[in-house]
Protein backbone atom coordinates (compact mmCIF):
# COMPACT_ATOMS: atom_id res chain seq x y z
CA UNK A 1 0.00 0.00 0.00
CA UNK A 2 1.70 3.55 -0.94
CA UNK A 3 0.07 6.61 0.02
CA UNK A 4 1.38 10.24 -0.64
CA UNK A 5 2.75 12.13 2.48
CA UNK A 6 -0.60 13.60 4.30
CA UNK A 7 1.62 15.39 6.56
CA UNK A 8 3.29 17.36 3.52
CA UNK A 9 0.18 17.62 1.67
CA UNK A 10 2.38 19.86 -1.25
CA UNK A 11 4.29 17.09 -2.30
CA UNK A 12 3.40 14.43 -4.73
CA UNK A 13 6.21 11.81 -3.88
CA UNK A 14 4.96 8.22 -2.58
CA UNK A 15 6.49 6.22 0.40
CA UNK A 16 7.34 2.79 0.62
CA UNK A 17 8.91 2.33 4.06
CA UNK A 18 9.90 4.13 6.41
CA UNK A 19 12.97 4.38 5.19
CA UNK A 20 11.65 7.22 2.64
CA UNK A 21 10.93 9.67 5.59
CA UNK A 22 12.73 12.82 4.95
CA UNK A 23 14.34 15.10 7.89
CA UNK A 24 11.59 17.09 6.75
CA UNK A 25 8.68 14.36 7.32
CA UNK A 26 10.46 13.54 10.32
CA UNK A 27 9.94 16.89 11.53
CA UNK A 28 6.30 17.19 10.45
CA UNK A 29 5.30 13.59 12.40
CA UNK A 30 7.02 14.66 15.83
CA UNK A 31 5.66 18.15 15.89
CA UNK A 32 2.03 16.43 15.03
CA UNK A 33 2.50 14.13 18.15
CA UNK A 34 3.93 16.19 20.63
CA UNK A 35 1.27 16.58 23.22
CA UNK A 36 2.18 15.34 26.92
CA UNK A 37 0.27 11.84 27.60
CA UNK A 38 -1.13 13.37 31.13
CA UNK A 39 -1.41 16.94 32.58
CA UNK A 40 1.01 15.96 35.24
CA UNK A 41 4.62 14.34 35.12
CA UNK A 42 3.85 10.72 34.73
CA UNK A 43 7.70 9.69 35.73
CA UNK A 44 7.23 12.28 38.97
CA UNK A 45 4.65 8.85 39.79
CA UNK A 46 6.65 5.90 38.95
CA UNK A 47 10.51 7.55 39.34
CA UNK A 48 10.03 6.93 43.32
CA UNK A 49 9.65 3.14 42.59
CA UNK A 50 12.85 2.66 40.62
CA UNK A 51 16.20 1.25 42.73
CA UNK A 52 17.71 3.68 39.63
CA UNK A 53 15.60 6.77 40.36
CA UNK A 54 14.64 7.49 37.00
CA UNK A 55 11.05 7.09 35.33
CA UNK A 56 10.88 3.68 34.36
CA UNK A 57 10.51 4.63 30.85
CA UNK A 58 13.54 6.72 30.48
CA UNK A 59 15.83 4.22 32.22
CA UNK A 60 18.06 2.39 29.94
CA UNK A 61 17.96 -1.21 32.62
CA UNK A 62 14.04 -0.86 31.66
CA UNK A 63 13.41 -0.08 28.40
CA UNK A 64 15.34 0.08 25.24
CA UNK A 65 14.26 2.42 22.51
CA UNK A 66 13.75 1.47 18.85
CA UNK A 67 13.52 3.86 16.17
CA UNK A 68 13.54 4.00 12.80
CA UNK A 69 16.87 3.60 10.73
CA UNK A 70 15.11 7.30 8.81
CA UNK A 71 14.99 8.68 12.89
CA UNK A 72 18.40 7.45 13.21
CA UNK A 73 19.53 9.22 10.31
CA UNK A 74 18.04 11.92 10.99
CA UNK A 75 18.93 12.38 14.89
CA UNK A 76 23.02 11.90 13.70
CA UNK A 77 22.43 15.09 11.76
CA UNK A 78 20.73 17.40 14.40
CA UNK A 79 21.18 16.30 17.83
CA UNK A 80 23.61 14.38 20.19
CA UNK A 81 21.13 12.98 22.48
CA UNK A 82 20.98 9.64 21.11
CA UNK A 83 23.63 6.82 20.18
CA UNK A 84 23.68 3.73 18.60
CA UNK A 85 22.53 0.77 21.54
CA UNK A 86 25.89 -0.95 22.32
CA UNK A 87 24.92 -2.93 25.25
CA UNK A 88 26.89 -1.66 27.80
CA UNK A 89 24.56 1.66 29.15
CA UNK A 90 22.98 -0.21 32.35
CA UNK A 91 25.36 0.28 35.35
CA UNK A 92 22.98 -1.89 37.35
CA UNK A 93 23.09 -5.88 35.06
CA UNK A 94 20.96 -7.06 37.57
CA UNK A 95 18.08 -4.95 36.60
CA UNK A 96 18.78 -5.34 32.85
CA UNK A 97 15.97 -7.98 32.03
CA UNK A 98 13.55 -5.97 34.24
CA UNK A 99 11.12 -5.50 31.17
CA UNK A 100 11.80 -3.37 27.72
CA UNK A 101 10.46 -1.82 25.33
CA UNK A 102 11.69 -4.16 22.19
CA UNK A 103 13.36 -6.93 22.79
CA UNK A 104 16.53 -7.71 20.63
CA UNK A 105 14.82 -10.12 19.11
CA UNK A 106 11.93 -8.59 17.95
CA UNK A 107 13.17 -5.60 16.12
CA UNK A 108 11.30 -5.20 13.22
CA UNK A 109 13.43 -4.92 9.76
CA UNK A 110 14.27 -0.77 9.16
CA UNK A 111 13.99 -0.34 12.88
CA UNK A 112 17.19 0.21 15.54
CA UNK A 113 17.96 0.41 19.07
CA UNK A 114 19.01 3.87 20.57
CA UNK A 115 20.09 5.00 23.83
CA UNK A 116 19.97 8.61 24.91
CA UNK A 117 21.61 10.71 27.45
CA UNK A 118 18.65 9.98 30.13
CA UNK A 119 16.24 12.12 31.32
CA UNK A 120 17.73 14.72 33.42
CA UNK A 121 19.37 15.91 29.45
CA UNK A 122 16.51 14.90 27.15
CA UNK A 123 15.46 17.26 24.29
CA UNK A 124 11.37 16.83 24.02
CA UNK A 125 12.28 17.66 20.36
CA UNK A 126 14.22 14.87 19.59
CA UNK A 127 12.06 11.81 21.18
CA UNK A 128 11.98 9.26 18.75
CA UNK A 129 8.09 7.87 17.60
CA UNK A 130 8.51 4.87 20.02
CA UNK A 131 9.02 7.53 23.36
CA UNK A 132 6.07 9.69 21.89
CA UNK A 133 4.03 6.27 21.61
CA UNK A 134 4.95 4.77 25.10
CA UNK A 135 3.38 2.82 26.97
CA UNK A 136 0.98 2.74 23.91
CA UNK A 137 0.58 0.91 20.71
CA UNK A 138 -2.25 0.85 17.75
CA UNK A 139 -4.17 -2.53 18.77
CA UNK A 140 -4.97 -4.12 15.51
CA UNK A 141 -7.77 -6.70 15.87
CA UNK A 142 -7.76 -10.35 14.10
CA UNK A 143 -9.79 -8.82 11.27
CA UNK A 144 -7.15 -6.31 10.60
CA UNK A 145 -9.16 -2.83 12.27
CA UNK A 146 -7.36 -0.54 13.79
CA UNK A 147 -8.89 0.11 17.06
CA UNK A 148 -7.26 2.10 19.74
CA UNK A 149 -4.07 2.13 21.91
CA UNK A 150 -3.45 -0.91 23.82
CA UNK A 151 -1.13 -1.15 26.61
CA UNK A 152 2.36 -2.56 26.50
CA UNK A 153 1.97 -5.13 28.78
CA UNK A 154 5.62 -6.20 29.34
CA UNK A 155 5.02 -2.79 31.92
CA UNK A 156 2.27 -2.95 33.58
CA UNK A 157 3.97 -2.98 36.93
CA UNK A 158 6.13 -0.19 36.42
CA UNK A 159 4.44 1.82 34.24
CA UNK A 160 1.60 4.27 36.40
CA UNK A 161 0.00 5.24 33.27
CA UNK A 162 -1.15 1.77 32.44
CA UNK A 163 -3.11 1.66 35.97
CA UNK A 164 -3.89 5.01 35.13
CA UNK A 165 -5.55 5.12 32.10
CA UNK A 166 -8.40 8.03 32.98
CA UNK A 167 -4.77 10.59 33.16
CA UNK A 168 -4.36 9.77 29.22
CA UNK A 169 -5.49 13.13 27.63
CA UNK A 170 -8.25 13.48 24.35
CA UNK A 171 -5.35 15.49 22.75
CA UNK A 172 -2.85 12.70 23.24
CA UNK A 173 -4.94 10.00 22.12
CA UNK A 174 -5.79 11.91 19.31
CA UNK A 175 -2.52 12.75 17.97
CA UNK A 176 -1.41 9.38 18.92
CA UNK A 177 -4.41 7.90 16.37
CA UNK A 178 -3.43 10.46 13.61
CA UNK A 179 0.12 9.48 13.41
CA UNK A 180 -0.84 6.04 13.62
CA UNK A 181 -3.26 6.08 11.09
CA UNK A 182 -0.86 8.11 8.35
CA UNK A 183 2.08 5.27 9.68
CA UNK A 184 -0.26 2.13 8.95
CA UNK A 185 -2.06 3.35 5.73
CA UNK A 186 1.15 4.49 4.48
CA UNK A 187 3.17 0.62 5.27
CA UNK A 188 2.41 -2.17 4.78
CA UNK A 189 5.61 -3.43 7.10
CA UNK A 190 4.34 -1.18 9.76
CA UNK A 191 1.30 -2.71 9.61
CA UNK A 192 2.00 -5.86 9.58
CA UNK A 193 4.30 -5.68 13.03
CA UNK A 194 1.72 -4.31 14.85
CA UNK A 195 -0.50 -7.06 13.76
CA UNK A 196 2.36 -9.58 15.01
CA UNK A 197 2.60 -7.27 18.15
CA UNK A 198 -1.39 -7.27 18.95
CA UNK A 199 -1.82 -11.25 18.28
CA UNK A 200 0.95 -11.43 21.09
CA UNK A 201 -0.60 -9.14 23.84
CA UNK A 202 -3.79 -11.50 23.12
CA UNK A 203 -1.58 -14.81 23.30
CA UNK A 204 -0.46 -13.48 26.81
CA UNK A 205 -3.76 -12.26 28.23
CA UNK A 206 -5.46 -15.42 27.16
CA UNK A 207 -2.38 -16.98 28.82
CA UNK A 208 -3.83 -15.28 32.12
CA UNK A 209 -7.17 -16.06 31.40
CA UNK A 210 -7.38 -11.85 31.67
CA UNK A 211 -8.93 -9.30 29.52
CA UNK A 212 -6.79 -6.16 28.45
CA UNK A 213 -7.77 -2.54 28.74
CA UNK A 214 -8.09 -0.52 25.07
CA UNK A 215 -8.18 3.01 24.91
CA UNK A 216 -10.50 3.12 21.72
CA UNK A 217 -10.38 5.44 19.04
CA UNK A 218 -13.97 6.23 19.14
CA UNK A 219 -13.11 8.11 22.60
CA UNK A 220 -14.15 5.51 25.14
CA UNK A 221 -12.67 2.26 27.09
CA UNK A 222 -13.10 -0.82 26.59
CA UNK A 223 -11.68 -4.33 28.21
CA UNK A 224 -11.31 -7.04 25.41
CA UNK A 225 -11.34 -10.34 25.41
CA UNK A 226 -8.49 -12.03 23.82
CA UNK A 227 -10.04 -14.88 22.39
CA UNK A 228 -13.21 -14.04 21.60
CA UNK A 229 -12.06 -10.31 21.00
CA UNK A 230 -15.37 -9.04 22.16
CA UNK A 231 -15.34 -5.80 23.98
CA UNK A 232 -17.28 -4.28 26.96
CA UNK A 233 -17.29 -0.46 27.34
CA UNK A 234 -16.69 0.78 31.00
CA UNK A 235 -15.48 3.26 32.76
CA UNK A 236 -11.92 4.41 32.31
CA UNK A 237 -11.69 4.74 36.20
CA UNK A 238 -13.04 1.24 36.68
CA UNK A 239 -10.03 -0.60 34.85
CA UNK A 240 -7.27 -2.66 36.43
CA UNK A 241 -4.24 -1.33 38.25
CA UNK A 242 -1.23 -3.18 38.57
CA UNK A 243 2.27 -3.46 40.56
CA UNK A 244 3.17 -0.49 42.65
CA UNK A 245 -0.04 0.96 42.07
CA UNK A 246 -2.64 -1.09 43.15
Amino acid sequence: MIRALGYNRGMTRVLRSPADLTPADLRALYDNFDSPIAKLDCGEKCEPHNPNGKPFCCDICHAIPAAYKSEWTYFKATTDLWHAYRGDECDASRDADAGRAVRDSDIPSGMTLLACLGPDRCQRDYRTLSCRAFPFFPYISSDYRFLGLACEWEFESTCWVISNLSAVTDRYRAEFLRTFDFLLANFDKVFEDYVTHSERLRADYSSRRKRFPLLHRNGHAYLVSPRSERVTRVDVKSLPRFGFYR
